[in-house]
């Protein structure tokens, strides 16, 4: 039991580490990353019937959506972009707690389309912010 304690905590402090060295640009890739694959598992979760687990990834990916990606949004500087932006995290949320109450595949399917679609054209932009 100690090892898996000590392999986790090593985990963390790997993950920890990571986010600390991690550009604001690979910041954003690691949220959109990070959604993906809790709604992953959240679609893995509810075909298999494990109703709890389901809704702890969902609920993972919720935060990772609004207390990251929408949190991140500068208004101000971003606009236009950012407030539509905000408007389809919002839309997503939406998706995620729906999928939730109704134990609805194609809702997660769909925000993680959505969410993958914002993610991939992200990275497409990084050699220029990288060049910043």
């Amino acid at each position: 039991m100690y090892g898996m304690k000590g392999a986790a905590a090593y985990g963390r402090v790997g993950v920890e580490s990571h986010v600390l060295s991690a550009s604001p640009h690979k910041l954003i890739n690691m949220l959109f990353d990070g959604a993906l694959r809790q709604i992953s598992a959240a679609r893995l979760h509810m075909s298999e019937g494990r109703i709890e687990q389901k809704a702890k990834a969902i609920s993972k990916a919720l935060d990772i959506v609004n207390q990251g990606l929408a949190a991140a949004l500068d208004k101000k500087q971003g606009g236009e972009l950012a407030e539509q932006l905000d408007a389809l995290y919002a839309y997503v949320a939406g998706l995620l707690l729906k999928a939730n109450l109704r134990n609805d595949d194609a809702l997660l399917k769909e925000a993680g389309d959505l969410l993958g679609q914002i993610g991939s054209a992200w990275k497409e932009i990084q050699p220029e912010a990288e060049g910043i």
